[in-house]
């Protein structure tokens, strides 16, 4: 109530401080930074390994968790993974601390996963490094199916 007697009283105080927020938020507006695609920094990377044939507890139990616990005691940065394991396919989410070097984590897998091969089963290829940036991450994902 007593702002209302304030307003009948002062008309013109009023009046210019209504002025002053429209020409503020004007200006603040106009010196405002949007951009459509702003930059976006991902700390994550993806680990695809590639087995056509084996089951997805194989996969799992002789590639994923084989790889999890190596990438997580020789990788730096690493705050945590995770895993699916499909019929022929196990998928990695390495995410990272946010100041991590992407690139130098990247190198670092690879070096991992050239020398896991060895003990991983006969026949492996070295999987894809696949990093994420907010160009490659779809906005809105679809799926599609019938039976």
């Amino acid at each position: 109530m007593w702002l209302v007697r304030l307003a009948l009283r002062r008309p013109l105080s009023v009046a210019v401080m209504a002025l002053l927020m429209l020409v503020l938020g004007a200006l603040s507006f106009a010196f405002m930074n949007v951009d459509i695609f702003p930059s976006i920094d991902l700390p994550v990377v993806m680990v695809v390994w590639n087995y056509p044939g084996l089951s997805a507890v194989d996969v799992e139990r002789r590639m994923v968790i084989i790889s999890e616990r190596a990438y997580s005691t020789t990788v730096n940065g690493i705050e945590h993974i995770e895993s699916q394991s499909i019929n022929g396919l196990g998928l990695l989410k390495v995410y990272f601390q946010p100041d991590a070097d992407i690139g130098a984590a990247i190198a670092q897998i690879n070096a991992v996963s050239e020398t896991i091969l060895t003990i991983l089963p006969r026949g492996t290829q070295p999987p894809q490094i696949i990093s994420y940036n907010a160009a490659n991450v779809p906005v809105a994902q679809l799926n599609v199916f019938s039976d």
